[in-house]
């Protein structure tokens, strides 16, 4: 029995990975950045009140990205945001390996070419250390969510955490992976 390859993944070790050494000139294969995880996260103050909110969310979230998430807490105390440390303040789902790749590619080839007006994702969501985030306004871009059993239209981050030490590093391996830059202006 055959063990199941993601698309991406065989695309990364057949055409990826000897693009990236000649373009970057590495002199070794392990050089070559690669990405670690996809962390998917939901911010919900609501859900400090309405723990049925963040049971919906989770749900969505599986649905979405196949692993169950974790409920997120405050890790301090904001009295001006009424805010209580411990208390329920969202969601994430941290994806590595095989289910990375597949959430990667169905997020660019299904979920990205959904969202309204869509001219590119912002060169500027890199943070320097070749990791990336785009925030999602809603969450109904994905195919898999159901309009009509979506209690509360929220927005989303996605960050891409790779082994790049460069942001252009990263920009070239996300555009070999089919991440739609937008044009620079």
């Amino acid at each position: 029995m055959s063990k199941y390859v993601p698309r991406l993944k065989t695309l990364y070790d057949n055409e990826i990975i000897p693009y990236m050494m000649k373009e970057f000139s590495y002199s070794n294969v392990m050089q070559v950045p690669k990405m670690d995880k996809i962390v998917v996260n939901v911010g919900l103050s609501e859900g400090m009140h309405d723990i049925k909110l963040l049971e919906s969310v989770l749900e969505e979230l599986a649905i979405i990205t196949g692993q169950k998430g974790v409920i997120t807490r405050a890790k301090k105390s904001i009295a001006n945001f009424k805010l209580r440390e411990g208390s329920p303040i969202g969601c994430k789902v941290t994806l590595r390996g095989a289910r990375a790749y597949e959430f990667l590619d169905r997020f660019v080839s299904f979920s990205i070419p959904r969202i309204r007006d869509f001219r590119g994702v912002p060169l500027k969501g890199f943070d320097g250390r070749g990791n990336y985030t785009l925030g999602i306004t809603e969450q109904l871009i994905f195919p898999e969510i159901d309009y009509d059993k979506v209690s509360k239209i929220h927005g989303l981050n996605v960050t891409i955490t790779t082994t790049s030490k460069t942001d252009d590093e990263a920009v070239a391996l996300l555009k070999a992976f089919g991440m739609p830059f937008r044009k620079s202006n």
